[in-house]
């Protein structure tokens, strides 16, 4: 399995009147953490655009565990999950670098569509078969 960690610093517009993070920023910082992934990787979004195609998520997971403060720090990991078809699936923990505690868990799907017609791929693209054989996936 390979994944990537990125260290975010918790900004003041990130939180709610109670002075906690807003759920809705954790899909923010999960595309952080698949930004980071794919710089480390090899599969930055402008590339598999470049490529022709886009990948939107279809499906996503955050179950919340303990609550992060504004002028805290989050790491997010993030772990490329395997699969046989043309998806790309993450999983992501989010832990509080300030207390050590595991703040959220959560997981993504994306599809490939085509740039130009925005039709589901059914099959793998080439560059994305080979990305995979790159890492043995």
């Amino acid at each position: 399995m390979i994944a990537s960690e990125i260290d975010i610093d918790i900004r003041f517009s990130e939180t709610d009147a109670m002075g906690v993070v807003w759920h809705g920023n954790y899909l923010k910082f999960f595309e952080d953490g698949r930004e980071a992934f794919g710089k480390k990787f090899g599969l930055e979004y402008l590339d598999i655009h470049a490529k022709g195609f886009v990948t939107p998520i279809v499906k996503s997971e955050i179950d919340h565990k303990a609550p992060v403060y504004y002028g805290q720090v989050i790491r997010v990991i993030t772990r490329y999950i395997p699969t046989k078809s043309a998806k790309i699936q993450f999983e992501y923990e989010v832990i509080n670098v300030t207390t050590g505690q595991l703040c959220a868990t959560g997981k993504t799907m994306q599809v490939f569509l085509d740039r130009d017609s925005r039709e589901l791929e059914l099959i793998s693209p080439d560059f994305y078969k080979e990305w995979k054989a790159q890492y043995d996936l």
